[in-house]
């Protein structure tokens, strides 16, 4: 029963193998329970202590799109996560704060953000709920101290309303970040092409996508070590080498250990085309470069991690990649109207 269980759960996240010209055949098994619908069928976790109820993820959306939130008035969550972008502040390296003050690192995709066990690129926070506090009340991002933001949004007579309702309480800086968590929640992606192939559409990718999807998850690509599982992450942080010397010196700003200067998040890959620049600088920016950057092995580093090594792929292989990566673009993700500004 063991080896019968390890073989199923095996047939639900290995990709499927590409096609081979022959007679037509019934379609395999995996079809009938594809990946795509184990995925999308994927329990979100949700804290005890901040229950999803549709009048809270409704105050959500309309405080993560609101820029009153932040102390001049002019920068919202979503203005660095935006969603035409996967809700990652698209082109630019680092998001620009209140009064125009620049932020230190480039703003993460909010993709499938319920199932992240680590946030922040170094994951020092474990839940939303914790996470949010960072950005509001951080000096070069939204910049507000708490009793600020609670006056703000008690002198709004429909936010005083609805935090009443939802909350039974005045507005607080934990239950706005409550609020924004459980409407971050809701933020689902499973409908790329490579899910809809997983689905059993052969036609949902390229011919140079199913190439770069052999290459994805064999050792010759070795992307699947760490971009693993149905949001293609591992959620541990990892040098990959991208400098020498790091500026910003990652998970050790954390922990205070040599060992971990330089280690950044893995990223999720879903809708990886639209985030662009890449790294937690921005400092890569096409998605060729930052598979070329794997590629050749980055830069010298002793905290390097164990993983990164030359990979001698061809240009042409690298294409594959790409195209690859861009097959986990889910187009209906950035036009759903749940996740838009509301009216």
């Amino acid at each position: 029963m063991l080896l019968l269980g390890a073989g199923l759960l095996a047939l639900f996240f290995w990709p499927r193998p590409k096609p081979v010209t022959a007679p037509p055949e019934p379609p395999p098994a995996a079809h009938q329970a594809s990946p795509r619908i184990l995925f999308a069928q994927r329990t979100v976790p949700v804290p005890d202590d901040n229950p999803q109820t549709p009048a809270k993820v409704a105050l959500g959306r309309q405080l993560f799109f609101d820029p009153r939130l932040s102390r001049d008035g002019k920068v919202a969550c979503a203005s660095c996560h935006q969603p035409r972008f996967a809700f990652s502040d698209g082109g630019k390296p680092v998001s620009t704060g209140i009064y125009g003050r620049k932020g230190q690192r480039n703003a993460p995709s909010l993709t499938n953000v319920a199932f992240r066990r680590h946030l922040f690129w170094e994951g020092r926070s474990p839940r939303l709920e914790l996470q949010a506090v960072g950005p509001l009340t951080a000096h070069d991002e939204m910049g507000m101290e708490p009793d600020e933001l609670s006056e703000r949004l008690k002198a709004i007579p429909e936010y005083a309303k609805a935090f009443q309702e939802v909350f039974g309480e005045a507005p607080s800086l934990r239950s706005v970040t409550y609020a924004i968590a459980a409407f971050e929640r809701t933020l689902l992606s499973y409908n790329s092409p490579f899910d809809r192939y997983q689905a059993g559409d052969d036609k949902a990718m390229s011919e140079a996508a199913l190439r770069g999807m052999e290459l994805f998850f064999s050792e010759k690509g070795d992307c699947f070590h760490c971009h693993v599982g149905p949001d293609f992450t591992d959620d541990e942080p990892r040098n990959t080498a991208l400098y020498t010397v790091y500026k910003d010196i990652g998970l050790a700003r954390a922990t205070g250990k040599d060992e971990d200067v330089g280690k950044f998040k893995t990223p999720t890959l879903r809708n990886v085309a639209l985030t662009a620049p890449y790294m937690h600088d921005g400092s890569i920016q096409t998605l060729r470069e930052a598979v070329q950057h794997y590629n050749q092995g980055g830069q010298p580093n002793l905290n390097a991690d164990a993983l990164i090594r030359p990979l001698g792929l061809t240009d042409a292989e690298v294409d594959d990649l790409v195209a690859f990566l861009q097959s986990l673009t889910d187009e209906s993700f950035t036009t759903n109207p749940a996740f838009l500004p509301p009216r």
